[in-house]
């Protein structure tokens, strides 16, 4: 099976998504949220990952996650996850309930392909204090891809993890993750990388680049936005379209693609110091935003 067919497939199999030049929607991917444990990259960035979700949240945007969410490679049980980033999912959940969720899985998360793991471990949770069972993401359909639609104009972006190019993190998952487990949690410790991962692999992440790129070719330049090598992407109108939303796991920072009245944009969320030597989150605009509209013209 090839990173051709997997991509065509995650395409033809997608949800639909109609939007408008009045829709918001933030893409973040690659969060990796852990256990709290010393190999948990996301507990780093949590409080900064909140406050900007909380942001998007007040000012009405959808979120779309684009897969690798939840590190369950490193992690056995998503109980363990809940427990350390408990707010972040009551968060999520008040996305859900105003129907502005929609989650990708990736390689990392892949076991949520099984609709029966989301029904048994997302959908509710126990709450010790009051002693009982209560709603969670009851309900939630995690997909391999999402295609936005735009109503007017018919235009589409493809949205996904992104390892449908990566054969390894696709076909042979399972053997990845009882590496991770079992010899690449503990090495990370001492700073030693999974070779793997495209995202510590430069030579992977350009293959996997490259064969994204020759597919978006074939679809007659279809705009295409991924996660999974952690690298932000942000191309020119003109250039192959493929954009890349990095992850949440970089060194004190979080970036993502907002898609904002018919224009994109690549953001970053960091910690600043102001004048006064206090500390605040504050949002950059590293490219953008660029008309939709632009890249429709652009590749037609």
């Amino acid at each position: 099976m090839s990173s051709r067919f997997r991509l065509s497939r995650a395409y033809e199999q997608a949800k639909v998504i109609p939007f408008d030049n009045s829709s918001k929607f933030i893409l973040f991917s690659d969060c990796h949220r852990g256990d709290n444990s010393f190999a948990d990259d996301f507990a780093n960035n949590r409080n900064i990952y909140f406050h900007a979700l909380t942001y998007y949240f007040n000012d009405g945007f959808h979120y779309c996650e684009l897969g690798d969410g939840d590190e369950l490679w490193e992690n056995r049980s998503f109980k363990s996850i809940f427990q350390a980033h408990k707010n972040v999912f009551k968060l999520l959940k008040r996305f859900h309930l105003e129907k502005r969720l929609h989650m990708i899985w990736g390689n990392h998360d892949m076991v949520y392909k099984d609709p029966k793991y989301v029904e048994k471990h997302l959908f509710h949770y126990f709450e010790p204090v009051e002693d009982c069972e209560k709603d969670l993401l009851a309900g939630i359909t995690y997909h391999e891809a999402i295609v936005l639609r735009h109503k007017d104009t018919q235009q589409e972006l493809f949205l996904a993890h992104g390892h449908q190019a990566d054969w390894w993190n696709y076909t042979f998952w399972r053997w990845g993750r009882f590496l991770v487990r079992v010899l690449w949690k503990p090495l990370q410790v001492w700073g030693i990388a999974d070779p793997t991962s495209p995202a510590k692999n430069y030579i992977e992440l350009k293959k996997v680049e490259r064969r994204i790129k020759k597919w978006i070719l074939e679809k007659n330049l279809l705009m295409t936005v991924v996660g999974h090598t952690h690298r932000p992407r942000f191309p020119e109108p003109g250039e192959i379209p493929l954009f890349n939303d990095g992850s949440c796991v970089h060194p004190r920072s979080i970036t993502g693609i907002e898609i904002v009245k018919g224009t994109i944009a690549l953001i970053k969320w960091q910690i600043a110091t102001k004048d006064d030597g206090t500390l605040q989150i504050v949002r950059m605009v590293l490219e953008g935003p660029q008309s939709l509209a632009d890249y429709q013209k652009a590749n037609q």
